[in-house]
């Protein structure tokens, strides 16, 4: 250990101010002997100091000014208003993660949707994923489907072949709808569309009508899987969409559609039928026999809420509560009968612009949605109180603003866990 000579040898060595050293040293060879003045408080071994982060005499006048001058009124004006700033800021500013086009913008989704050469279908994607003005949405459905050729100049000339193919199926097929190989199909789907909503629309015999033939075509023309309840409900949306080009009430659900004309009616009806179809060959296995492709997702749910949120999935097992009895109808009627039908739409917006939405970019939505309600999950304590409120979430007052936050947290989970399967995979 060094004697206490050496450590006094260190400091006589080095001239170099560094911080706590005094100010005023002590001279390495003293001409006249001085009585170093022995500091008996704090206050004073501070002010005799010199500290790298101490502020000059100047600015510890102006602090102290300010100081003085300052009271509680004025510190949190202050703050309120850094905060007001603040929240103005973070408005303003959009998600970085899904794409960002703001949904009221008619110019851009009009260029892309109505080009006259030809119609970039990854730009339209991306315009369309936040949302699609009402104006242009039933042409960018169409489009976005895979229904319309982005050519617009090929586009009548397909709407024309399309919609005699449809009523070709009509002539054809609809009148076996009572012979005895069919006549349960028919008796299903005439049973279920009453129960559809929303009610208003569907239960004008004139709906009634299309949408059972809608169906039963598309049950005859598609024998491996057949009519499956749930299918019923994958009609209205496009229908909604469609007749919004054609009738003048803002609301959809009130407008008479026997005042629309018998041609148009035809048009609508054909477009909703090949639109519907292209939805359906992506997901056409969760309604064959046993309806494995729901099985299937509903299990990767499953897998993916233990990896996202161990806690809730921990609480729906402890009480019993198996995620086929309330995600089992999540995945049939792709959320339509947990959200309003303009929410619907909304989601089928995005759905539709990205890649294998319906099938694959619906679980991640969700996923989400569960997490939507973890507050309220975690407090229930009982096994049939906590299945009701999943069986019924209080969703009616929900609108775009509700979907726009569902699907961006669907695609944060998306970005984490797509590409990376064994993050939710036991």
């Amino acid at each position: 250990m060094a004697s206490d000579g050496a450590r006094k040898q260190f400091w006589k060595r080095s001239n170099t101010k560094v911080p706590g050293s005094l100010l005023k040293a002590t001279p390495k060879v003293p001409t006249t002997p001085v009585k170093a003045r022995r500091t008996s408080t704090f206050q004073e071994f501070e002010s005799n100091t010199s500290d790298a982060w101490d502020a000059s005499e100047d600015d510890d006048e102006l602090l102290a000014m300010a100081a003085e001058s300052l009271n509680t009124e004025v510190v949190m004006e202050t703050a309120n208003r850094v905060l007001r700033n603040h929240s103005q800021r973070q408005e303003r500013r959009r998600p970085p993660e899904p794409p960002a086009v703001p949904s009221g913008d008619l110019r851009l989704v009009k260029s892309v949707s109505e080009s006259h050469t030809s119609c970039p279908a990854e730009e339209l994607r991306k315009l369309s994923w936040s949302g699609i003005p009402k104006l242009v949405r039933p042409i960018t459905w169409k489009l976005l489907s895979g229904y319309l050729p982005a050519n617009v100049e090929r586009r009548p000339a397909t709407l024309q072949r399309k919609q005699k193919e449809y009523f070709a199926f009509i002539e054809h097929y609809y009148d076996s709808r009572h012979d005895d190989a069919h006549q349960d199909t028919y008796r299903q789907i005439h049973i279920d569309i009453p129960r559809m909503s929303p009610e208003a629309l569907i239960l004008q015999p004139k709906v009634t009508e299309i949408f059972e033939r809608i169906l039963f075509i598309w049950a005859i023309r598609h024998p491996a899987s057949g009519y499956v309840q749930g299918i019923n409900d994958l009609v209205t949306p496009f229908f909604v969409v469609f007749m919004c080009e054609h009738i003048e009430e803002e609301d959809v659900d009130a407008a008479d559609v026997s005042r629309v004309p018998t041609d148009v009616l035809r048009n609508v009806e054909a477009d909703t039928y090949w639109c519907m179809s292209r939805l359906l060959d992506g997901i056409q296995d969760n309604y064959t026999f046993a309806q494995p492709g729901i099985q299937m997702k509903v299990k990767m749910l499953e897998e993916l809420v233990s990896r996202i949120d161990e806690q809730v999935h921990r609480h729906l097992e402890q009480h019993e509560v198996r995620y086929l009895q309330f995600a089992f109808r999540w995945m049939n009627n792709l959320l339509m009968r947990e959200v309003p039908l303009h929410c619907t739409i909304r989601l089928w917006d995005t759905y539709q612009s990205e890649p294998e939405g319906f099938s694959h970019f619906h679980l991640y939505v969700c996923a989400a949605f569960l997490g939507r309600w973890r507050k309220e999950i975690l407090e229930e304590r009982d096994f049939q109180e906590l299945l009701l409120f999943l069986q019924n979430l209080p969703t009616a007052h929900w609108g775009d603003e509700d979907i726009s936050l569902l699907l961006a947290e669907a695609y944060r989970l998306k970005f984490a866990f797509a590409d990376a399967p064994n993050h939710y995979k036991k």
